[in-house]
């Protein structure tokens, strides 16, 4: 059955690792007949979560006037959530853990979907993104019926396409395959 696939590429780096490693699970996801659509967090205007939680009293609509409203449409019609960051300082970039805290406002309406993680680090060591991953999967927690359905590892990348060749290259393809 064709799915819809929302992949949100949070490097700062137009197809730096963690992007180029989206574009082998968008190839093998496109593939397997899925519709997908990428976002470049780094394009979007997305201001910080302002804690006034506003969004609970007001039909899930935030005060903010930004871009965060379409993404989060769109996070909420999609099949399949991807969710792609290079590791800084051994947890997720900052672009993606504001979208993650702008989900607010409509949060239990994320239901019902599988969730992909990609991360890159410049350490080669898997477990130097033990953080990061325990907040993608805190995250998970808070939604309902929201399955982990893969985690994409590429370790020991720093420079703009050092992931090409890696073994973490065909895994995202193939999981991108699997959907």
């Amino acid at each position: 059955m064709k799915q819809k696939v929302l992949v949100l590429s949070a490097s700062p780096r137009k197809g730096g690792n963690s992007d180029l490693l989206c574009d082998q699970f968008i190839l093998g996801a496109t593939e397997a007949g899925n519709q997908v659509e990428k976002i470049y967090v780094q394009d979007k205007e997305i201001n910080f979560c302002l804690g006034c939680m506003d969004c609970q009293s007001n039909g899930g609509v935030c005060v903010q006037n930004d871009d965060m409203a379409e993404i989060l449409d769109k996070m909420v019609r999609a099949d399949v959530l991807v969710m792609a960051t290079p590791i800084y300082f051994y947890n997720m970039d900052a672009q993606l853990k504001v979208v993650i805290d702008r989900v607010c406002p409509r949060y239990t309406e994320l239901s019902n979907k599988k969730a992909y993680f990609i991360a890159t680090s410049d350490d080669g060591r898997k477990e130097a993104m033990d953080v990061a991953v325990a907040g993608f999967r805190a995250f998970l927690s808070c939604l309902t019926n929201v399955e982990e359905a893969g985690i994409i590892y590429g370790t020991g990348v720093r420079d703009v396409g050092d992931i090409k060749g890696k073994p973490a290259m065909a895994i995202a393809y193939k999981m991108g395959m699997a959907i």
